[in-house]
């Protein structure tokens, strides 16, 4: 059987490690250096970074002005050099060539929202060029009147394809996985949206990252038991607590989550 995976969420704008709610605030954390070396001691399965910066912007938070850190694929290659964990980058990514950059800076997947919803063709493009095992499609769903919409450009436009003609679209043109993101959720800390990651597990035939809502490990938990996904992802849990992921991951093998075996690891 496979593993359960944990995935911790490093949300990058303009360099800076920030905490998100509801993809709107921005707070900063500072410099995500130091997060990437604990999450690979801490034994994570893997990581997601998402770059959120805007071209026409310099701040790291959304009240105070920050410095730029800088160019977010520098940092990227920089911090391949000590990270041990397969890694998922997200963020600006329009076309092949975006796709290729990223790869070449040691990503080992990418995670692609608003550029497949304006050309859906794109995901067959990247699937044909670089294989479907590299290619994460996220998808961001508010609910709105009790049904379940697709948003993009960070949440703010609306698509109009529903949820399950965009999951069918996403699974015949090779992508290989969805990270399916709550903006409802996003920061809440009031656990997943669990109707929601039932309706996507049910009509996706390919892997499911959940995300969006996590405050506790009870949390991650229920995502494993009520529902199908494949992995648990989530970002502000596992950056105020001293070996969090590892902690995380020791309290869902006990509850019997077919995770691996917690333990960590020493990369100095």
């Amino acid at each position: 059987m496979k593993k359960k995976r944990l995935i911790p969420v490093l949300l990058l704008k303009d360099g800076n490690l920030v905490q998100a709610h509801n993809f709107k605030f921005y707070q900063n954390l500072g410099n995500p250096e130091q997060a990437v070396k604990r999450f690979s001691e801490w034994g994570s399965d893997e990581l997601i970074y998402l770059d959120i910066s805007k071209k026409k912007h310099g701040i790291g938070r959304s009240d105070i002005k920050y410095k730029s850190r800088s160019n977010f694929l520098s940092i990227i290659k920089k911090f391949s050099k000590f990270s041990f964990m397969p890694t998922t980058i997200g963020g600006n990514i329009k076309n092949l060539f975006d796709v290729e950059k990223r790869l070449l800076v040691g990503a080992d997947k990418v995670s692609i929202n608003s550029a497949v919803l304006i050309n859906p063709k794109l995901i067959s493009e990247i699937a044909k060029e670089f294989g479907s095992q590299c290619l994460v499609i996220s998808v961001d769903v508010k609910k709105i009147n009790s049904k379940y919409k697709i948003y993009f450009n960070h949440g703010k436009d609306l698509s109009n394809f529903s949820l399950k003609e965009w999951l069918k679209i996403i699974h015949n043109n090779g992508a290989g996985e969805i990270l399916i993101n709550s903006i409802d959720r996003d920061g809440s800390k009031e656990g997943y949206d669990i109707n929601l990651l039932k309706i996507v597990t049910k009509y996706s035939k390919i892997p499911v990252i959940a995300c969006g809502g996590v405050g506790t490990f009870n949390h991650l938990y229920q995502g494993f038991k009520k529902t199908n996904i494949d992995a648990a992802a989530a970002a502000n849990i596992f950056h105020y607590s001293d070996q969090s992921v590892f902690i995380a991951k020791n309290f869902l093998y006990k509850k019997k989550i077919k995770v691996r075996k917690p333990s960590l690891i020493n990369i100095n």
